[in-house]
């Protein structure tokens, strides 16, 4: 063979043989036997629209968040203050944006002062004011500080989200944010919706309380109670009626330990019981104060409350070291399951509420698989008729290069582990026009050509040529939009982003390499005196 044809007609064998060799899970079910190593056994991943699903759109408190991290300032200054013994009445959260210090004295507020803007100059320190014989400090977080911190809480939510879903084990899942405090999750194709949504909207703030014996829990009320108390519930199921039991407990407000300390958590199974529970596992830092909390309050009740529930409150026995801890109640292995993901994933910065929540069912995703398809085939037995007609033999090249555009198409979105989706076929549709639209600029240049009285192969030649910056201006300038799509679009825009982006590469080869391949092998084995275009 001559002009090179070799390379480019191995380059496009090749190609066709790779695209055929990751469709084969898509196309072949079941794989073979053999069919093992490193050959590829993922299907074309769908899209939630072609699958079915769960779409939802949740929303972030911010403010939650904002006074989340006020709580722990209050805890903080509280503590401090006890380790450098100035007297203080109380350190509490007021409001949604301050936190205030009760002092006796104003020379005890002085310092306290000078130690509060250095340790959080980033907060607005307000006028000292005296009120029923006590000195009020009061901080206050500014409105740049305060949404700094709610941008970090979607981001973080955003995260721990995403970290529970690849822990539940969903395929392909979408999640991203949306404007300034939402965020977007697409399930394709899950069994288990409501399960899903329950475990992605629970806070799963873990917190160890110590249980307040002084104060009768069955006759107390909110207003009977010490400030620094609250009452909780201890809920537990009976696994032979199904029967709900709640006990109510009175608990130090003040968390001793909480779930941020945690490196694992897994369930495991009580071989005396045989039933499940959780092993939690402290950092360094947790198993610290671990060891020293369970020390200094042995024979006392400790509560583990996960999002104001109480799960068990047992007694500690003895001091507990090594950083390892149990989490047991009336679980069943689901709720076991569960409840190890969310504490793994970390807990949530602050609730999320869910806005909307869609269902697609696998039947209607499969309709739209159909009509997808029907409007391909369609476009395409329309293209092949008109090229025919229009263009003759060279139109059957033509149709030739866009059934390899296609093929490479579905080939490169299962190689790359891309998504299809609906807009996905609308894509590819499009590409179908796009690959003919090429050869139509190509072949009315070759015309040209031979009117003028060039031979064939001049013509070609020139052809080809001629039309080339015009192909790739238009290409160029579709992949800029295809970009631009897929950067700032959502779910499904973003499937026909990939499709149309990986399409218009593809297109620029098999329309200036692949026909032209065809018309030179032709023109090199046939003499031709006159060319059917």
């Amino acid at each position: 063979m001559t002009k090179g044809f070799t390379w480019r007609i191995s380059l496009i064998v090749a190609f066709l043989f790779i695209s055929f060799l990751y469709l084969t899970p898509t196309l072949v079910s079941p794989l073979p036997s053999w069919w093992k190593g490193f050959l590829p056994k993922d299907k074309i991943h769908l899209g939630l629209d072609l699958q079915g699903g769960t779409h939802l759109v949740m929303e972030v408190e911010t403010q939650k968040a904002v006074e989340g991290s006020l709580d722990l300032i209050s805890t903080d200054l509280e503590d401090t203050l006890n380790a450098q013994n100035i007297r203080f009445k109380r350190v509490a959260k007021v409001g949604g944006d301050r936190v205030q210090l009760v002092l006796y004295d104003r020379g005890s507020a002085d310092n306290v002062q000078k130690l509060v803007k250095k340790k959080y100059p980033d907060l607005e320190l307000l006028p000292l004011f005296d009120e029923g014989g006590f000195v009020n400090m009061q901080l206050r977080i500014n409105e740049k500080e305060a949404q700094v911190r709610k941008d970090k809480a979607v981001q973080q939510a955003l995260e721990t989200i995403r970290n529970r879903i690849d822990q539940f084990g969903v395929s392909e899942p979408i999640i991203q944010r949306e404007g300034i405090s939402h965020i977007v999750v697409q399930l394709p194709g899950i069994k288990d919706p409501k399960r899903a949504i329950e475990l992605i909207g629970k806070t799963a703030r873990l917190e160890f309380k110590l249980v307040d014996e002084n104060v009768n829990a069955v006759t107390a009320t909110p207003s009977s109670i010490p400030e620094d108390d609250e009452i909780l519930v201890e809920k537990k199921t009976d696994p032979a009626t199904g029967a709900v039991s709640e006990t109510p407990l009175v608990v130090k407000r003040k968390a001793m330990i909480t779930g941020d300390l945690l490196t694992d958590a897994q369930v495991r199974i009580d071989s005396q019981y045989n039933q499940p529970y959780v092993a939690i596992e402290f950092n360094s830092t947790g198993a610290r104060l671990f060891d020293q909390v369970t020390a200094a309050n042995v024979g006392k009740r400790f509560a583990i409350v996960l999002d104001n529930n109480i799960y068990s409150a047992p007694v500690i026995r003895e001091r507990i070291s090594g950083g390892s801890a149990q989490i047991s109640g009336s679980f069943t292995e689901k709720e076991a399951s569960d409840l190890g993901i969310v504490l793994r994933a970390g807990s949530l910065p602050a609730p999320v509420k869910i806005i909307q929540n869609v269902t697609v069912g696998p039947s209607l995703g499969q309709d739209s698989i159909n009509k997808g398809l029907i409007a391909g085939l369609i476009g395409v037995a329309l293209v092949v008729v008109f090229m025919t007609i229009y263009y003759k033999l060279s139109g059957l090249v033509a149709n030739f290069g866009m059934v390899l555009n296609i093929i490479f198409l579905m080939g490169s979105l299962s190689a790359l582990g891309a998504t299809l989706t609906l807009p996905g076929i609308a894509a590819i549709v499009l590409l179908i026009g796009m690959s003919v639209d090429s050869n139509v600029l190509i072949f009315e240049r070759i015309r040209e050509e031979l009117r003028l009285g060039k031979t064939p192969m001049a013509s070609i030649d020139a052809g080809y040529d001629k039309a080339f910056l015009t192909i790739m201006d238009s290409h160029v300038t579709t992949l800029i939009t295809a970009a631009v799509l897929f950067q700032f679009g959502t779910g499904p825009v973003k499937g026909f982003a990939v499709s149309l982006s990986l399409g218009i590469i593809i297109n620029l080869f098999t329309s200036l390499l692949a026909t032209r391949v065809v018309f030179d092998l032709f023109l090199d084995r046939v003499r031709v005196k006159r060319l059917s275009i």
